[in-house]
């Protein structure tokens, strides 16, 4: 029999922590520039690469100061199965780096599920998932890893929801994990997204590669940028 350590945050108390941390970091990551590097693969049953869509966007500020996309180049597209969809798009811009900060708290239920170390940090673990989902809404579903010292999510896996099924179309999401690291010496930025699933259409399964990297950060105003490799 021990004594509670008074340190440790209850359930409810860690939630606020952490939406509090994530609303800090998406007001710095607000502040840069950086470059987001999209690509999706088709593969065979064997692993090869049968198909692939590449995309390179810049994030930048405009004269006015206003944070805006441009293409770094166009697009390009092999996929013999597979289309883009808005969703998609909308997915890799606000699902895959996502934040949780205070304003989604209403959206989301969180449990606890407990203490585990990634890579080779002492981490708390939370499960997310919608409260409901409402029309045109994209969420996320999953398992984020926090930081214990400062708060910080340095992991998340999951799935952005809904699937969407009906008589004329169907739009499914894979599985993805995305990864952070330290950008300014305390904020901790996505730097890399992966997924490897098989998507179940209705004309047969669909074996998909994604990959997403976030590079180039560079403060607005600043000369110095910080790149990250795999």
């Amino acid at each position: 029999m021990g004594l509670i350590d008074a340190e440790e945050p209850t359930a409810a108390d860690l939630v606020r922590r952490v939406a509090q941390a994530e609303s800090e970091t998406e007001a710095a990551r607000n502040q840069y520039a950086y470059r987001q590097s999209f690509t999706i693969q088709e593969l065979s049953e064997h692993g090869a690469a049968v198909g692939e869509y590449r995309d390179t966007r810049d994030v930048i500020f405009s004269p006015t100061q206003e944070r805006t996309e441009k293409a770094a180049g166009s697009p390009l597209s092999t996929l013999k199965n597979l289309k883009l969809t808005d969703e998609d798009f909308e997915d890799i811009r606000n699902i895959q780096p996502l934040m949780l900060v205070r304003e989604s708290l209403p959206i989301y239920e969180t449990r606890y599920r407990g203490e585990e170390k990634m890579d080779d940090l002492e981490c708390y673990v939370l499960q997310v998932r919608p409260r409901q989902i409402l029309s045109g809404q994209r969420l996320f579903d999953g398992m984020i890893w926090i930081k214990k010292d400062d708060y910080a999510i340095v992991r998340t896996e999951g799935q952005a929801v809904p699937q969407i099924r009906s008589m004329k179309q169907e739009n499914l999401f894979p599985r993805f994990t995305t990864i952070r690291k330290p950008i300014d010496g305390k904020h901790w930025f996505p730097v890399y997204t992966y997924a490897d699933d098989t998507l179940g259409f209705r004309t047969g399964p669909q074996r998909i590669r994604l990959m997403i990297r976030y590079s180039n950060y560079k403060r607005f105003g600043s000369e110095s940028s910080i790149t990250f490799g795999k």
